[in-house]
């Protein structure tokens, strides 16, 4: 059975999220990133990054949240959530896909870092300002990008979208507005779907 190791409301529910939306069992194990978790040698073994999510897939382990994306949904590719290798769309996906880790996401892990992540004594609580103004550039991007379009490829939802709005709920929990309607109306549909109410449920559940 899929193993995934994670923490509520990190990168990992993208994870769980996705498992949800593609209707397989999996075990969630919570990584409490508080009590040093993350820094156990059972899971550096897995990760030496000391970061959530991993996933164990029958004894096949891999990490960051994008790669693992694409493999489970390629994995379960009957499931409709990724275009097929070769295609236009899986270009397409593949851009966005980058485009959420390197563009969309990067601005507010550098608030993460400067804010709490990284020791206190290399934090530059002056470069908050310019990753909020890099965040709001890269937003006009996405809106352009989406353009009147119900998901970012079109009108079926992929797992690419995920990537995309679990980044922009992360944005609104660092308190950065996101003014584009376009942008207002994805972020509802998509953070509305049962498979995240689902994901959330279970992550919450293994901390009690």
């Amino acid at each position: 059975m899929l193993k995934i190791y994670g923490f509520p409301k990190s990168r990992s529910t993208r994870i769980t999220w996705l498992a949800e939306e593609l209707n397989i069992p999996y075990e969630f194990h919570l990584i409490d990133l508080f009590k040093g978790g993350n820094r156990t040698p059972e899971f550096l073994a897995m990760n030496p990054s000391a970061k959530v999510p991993a996933i164990n897939d029958d004894g096949f382990v891999l990490t960051e949240s994008g790669a693992i994306i694409t493999y489970l949904a390629d994995k379960y590719a009957d499931e409709g959530l990724i275009p097929p290798a070769g295609s236009e769309a899986r270009g397409l996906y593949e851009q966005w896909s980058y485009f959420a880790l390197s563009e969309l996401e990067q601005p507010l892990w550098t608030m993460g870092k400067h804010r709490f992540a990284i020791p206190e004594e290399y934090r530059v609580p002056e470069v908050l300002n310019t990753a909020a103004w890099e965040f709001q550039k890269v937003l006009d991007l996405l809106s352009q990008g989406l353009a009147d379009k119900d998901y970012i490829l079109g009108n079926q939802f992929q797992a690419v979208d995920i990537l995309l709005v679990h980044t922009l709920m992360w944005g609104i929990s660092f308190e950065q507005p996101v003014e584009q309607g376009n942008l207002k109306a994805y972020l509802q549909r998509v953070s509305s779907r049962a498979a995240l109410a689902r994901a959330s449920e279970k992550e919450e559940a293994a901390q009690q």
